[in-house]
């Protein structure tokens, strides 16, 4: 840079020698005073090409009409080379009509036709051309590409890569071009080693750590990024942390910005936080002023902000978002709610007045879907819950984006509401991004109930835009083969019904016979209510069950050979889960029953109910009850059929139970099931790695299959812990459950593994 300067110091002197002599010449003409400095009376701009004539002359003070100066040259000079755009500046002068023209000759900088990165292997070309300010068209002005190289650097740094090198090169590609390149070496990630937080007493480092996304390096970090010091990510962390002191009543907290130092080999970062706590506060007074439409007594029983209790700013949001609801949900779109707070320093009491601003009820204007190339807008309209028209209410606009959600069919999607003040309306732009709803997988792998597995799908869940599913699915296992062809229709003929066709083949190996199904069901559904829907099912199966192993009891001889059944299958459930997939909070209540009998050989009934309750708790966690109760019996005479009876074990029951190991056996010691089951699950789950959305979880089982329903009672129990991702793929489940109370011919504990379906 300092030999830049004195380039251009030396072009100003050698231009202000020249208009000195040609001065010397102008003051020896009988035209000019000796005593007068000649006056300018035009200033002749050349050389410039791409900034205009005006923008120049804008910058100048040297102008027609105005004497010449030396120093106001010397400084128009220094100013245009400021302006960046200029290699080279040269003034020249020479007599005109009586006085001077000045001229002005310009070499402007080449611009730059193209920006190009050379060595980046970690990080993507085009993410870091998000992070520089000069594109193709600009001057190349050195400091500006200095500048951006300061940038890609930083951004690197911000991304972990401590030891990263940037190089500009350009390259001359014509008198008037150059094209620009950033060479780089990025060099190795380096690792945080350590955190610590200083200056904290009230509360503990590990939950001040635990409320950060910063954290050392781990096992899980290859896959999830973490473990590397990331800029953005650490100011959010600092916000974090300021909203846990503000959450618990220390509302004078001040953090520090963070201390950051590397290891003497450079191959690990400590990271320091240091704070400052102040004392703790408590609430004083709570009023409401400005409401007309409720009573401050129905706030008070929505608020848990009270009188006594620690401040907390977390739960002062969700306070103003629940009154806010009540009012969002009867129109009021425009509801706002200020809360004025008064701190009481000698008390150490925080007094909250909220202020509330009612505003008009508005009503639904335009409904319009964005984003959308392939899906239908009827697939999308169909699941909002409200009409051009209706009174605004933000339950169901909460409610319309769940459902939207819930189909799957969409990466991203978002209700944005827009009002239109004057007209009392709200429009609203439902804006969703699409990801592939086809499927084609070939692959193996392990299930505890059917051994290693081969398996090959073709699925589309959004056949032609219309929001259909068609599957086609073979497995072959050690235990079982099955081939499987369904085809779904959400709203058959339009209509708020679906419809549904499956065909199917399957053997399945038991431990003492072989079972082959090959069958058929129609069916249909409604939703009855907004949460509520019921079905009806009517399936055909051919039976044949063979390879009856000679030591098998009577009951499971009687079984042999070929059986017709043909039944219906109504069910009805209620499902207030907020997501299908991923549920942290509702529930799912169902009743499911089959009836055999309309013709066919096998006559027996089964029911089954199934409750699924799922709650929030802190941090990101869900603790999670489901209990299932089942009934089965024949009847016209019949016994129940042994493989429609109830099988206790498995990933899917009571896990570390092996198949059937939860019900009753013959003579032989062969698991047959029982006519009744019991089962009882609880889970607590909690993140891993939220970008991965990678989750952990520990639970305990207890379930029983019997004949008689007091011998239900004796449940067998189990416990353990496991892994579930949502994976691009799907759900997999990954759990090893200890037997608490083994049998002799039991093992102690077995890990269970699935892939695919709902938890």
């Amino acid at each position: 840079m300092h030999s830049k300067n004195r380039f251009v110091y030396s072009r100003i002197s050698v231009s202000i020698i020249f208009i000195l002599f040609l001065l010397a010449s102008i003051a020896n003409s009988p035209l000019v005073s000796a005593e007068e400095a000649p006056i300018i009376k035009l200033v002749d701009i050349k050389g410039n090409k791409r900034i205009g004539t005006e923008s120049i002359e804008s910058k100048i003070m040297s102008r027609a009409g105005t004497p010449f100066s030396q120093k106001t040259v010397q400084n128009d000079i220094q100013t245009l080379y400021g302006l960046g755009y200029f290699d080279d500046i040269r003034v020249e002068i020479e007599p005109f009509e009586g006085g001077i023209k000045l001229i002005i000759l310009l070499k402007e900088k080449p611009t730059i036709i193209s920006v190009d990165f050379a060595g980046n292997e970690k990080l993507e070309s085009d993410d870091l051309a998000g992070q520089i300010t000069i594109t193709p068209g600009a001057i190349a002005n050195q400091a500006l590409i200095l500048r951006n190289v300061d940038r890609l650097v930083s951004y690197y740094q911000s991304e972990g890569y401590w030891h990263v090198s940037v190089l500009p090169i350009l390259k001359e590609v014509s008198a008037e071009t150059t094209a620009v390149t950033f060479q780089i070496e990025e060099g190795p990630k380096v690792k945080i080693k350590k955190v610590t937080i200083e200056g904290n007493r009230a509360i503990s480092s590990g939950k001040i750590k635990k409320a950060m996304r910063t954290g050392k390096w781990w096992l899980f970090s290859f896959l999830s990024g973490s473990g590397y010091y990331k800029k953005e990510e650490m100011k959010m962390d600092i916000e974090r942390i300021r909203k846990l002191y503000h959450s618990n009543g220390y509302i004078q907290v001040v953090i520090s910005e963070p201390e950051i130092t590397m290891n003497p080999k450079k191959t690990g970062i400590y990271i320091k936080i240091s704070l400052s706590e102040g004392d703790q506060y408590k609430v004083g007074e709570v009023s409401f002023s400005g409401n007309t439409v409720f009573e401050s007594s129905r706030f008070y029983e929505k608020i848990d902000t009270a009188p006594g209790k620690i401040f907390n700013r977390g739960a002062l949001r969700n306070d103003i978002d629940r009154i806010l609801s009540m009012y969002t949900e009867r129109g009021y779109a425009t509801a706002d709610i200020n809360p004025l707070i008064d701190v009481n320093e000698e008390g150490k009491t925080v007094s909250l007045e909220l202020a509330v601003t009612e505003g008009e009820i508005f009503r639904i204007g335009r409904v319009e879907i964005f984003g959308n190339e392939k899906t239908r807008d009827k697939v999308i309209r169909r699941e909002v819950r409200f009409d051009e028209g209706d009174i605004y209410n933000s339950k169901l606009l909460r409610r319309s984006y769940q459902r939207i959600t819930n189909l799957d069919f969409f990466e991203s999607v978002e209700l944005n509401p827009k009002p239109r003040l004057q007209e009392r309306l709200i429009d609203i732009d439902v804006t969703v991004k699409e990801k592939l709803t086809g499927m084609m997988t070939i692959g193996g792998g392990y299930s505890s109930v059917d051994e290693f597995i081969a398996m090959g799908e073709i699925t589309q869940r959004n056949l032609f835009g219309k929001g259909l599913t068609l599957k086609l699915k073979a497995d072959i296992s050690g235990r079982r083969t099955n081939y499987n062809i369904t085809l779904i229709n959400p709203w058959f003929m339009d209509r708020p019904i679906s419809a549904s066709v499956n065909v199917y083949n399957e053997t399945f190996k038991y431990d003492v016979y072989d079972k082959k199904t090959i069958g058929g069901s129609l069916g249909f559904g409604k939703e009855l209510s907004e949460y509520v829907r019921g079905s009806i099912t009517y399936s055909f199966e051919q039976i044949r069950v063979t390879n009856i192993s000679e030591n098998a009891s009577d009951f499971i001889k009687d079984q042999e050979g070929i059986k017709i059944t043909s039944s219906i299958h109504p069910s009805i459930w209620r499902d207030t889960r907020d997501n299908y997939i991923d549920p942290a909070r509702g529930s799912k209540n169902s009743v499911y029953v089959t009836v055999a009998g309309l013709g066919g050989d096998n006559y027996f009934v089964k029911t089954v109910g199934d409750s699924a309750w799922f709650f929030p708790v802190i941090w990101d966690t869900t603790f999670m009850m489901r209990g299932r109760l089942g009934y089965a019996s024949g009847w016209n005479g019949k016994e129940l059929p042994i493989y429609e009876r109830f099988y206790i074990g498995g990933i899917d029951t009571v896990r570390g139970l092996d198949f059937g190991e939860g019900g009753p056996r013959d003579s032989a010691g062969v698991v047959i099931g029982g006519s009744r089951e019991l089962i009882f699950n609880v889970e607590y789950i909690f993140p891993i790695e939220r970008s991965l959305r990678l989750k952990g979880l520990v639970f305990f089982d207890a379930g029983k299959a019997e004949d008689d329903f007091k011998e239900l009672l004796d449940l067998r129990t189990t416990a353990g812990f496991g892994v579930r991702w949502i994976s691009p793929f799907g759900p997999i489940r990954i759990e090893w459950g200890f037997n608490l109370d083994p049998k002799a011919d039991e093992t102690d504990s077995k890990i269970e593994f699935a892939m695919g379906g709902s938890f």
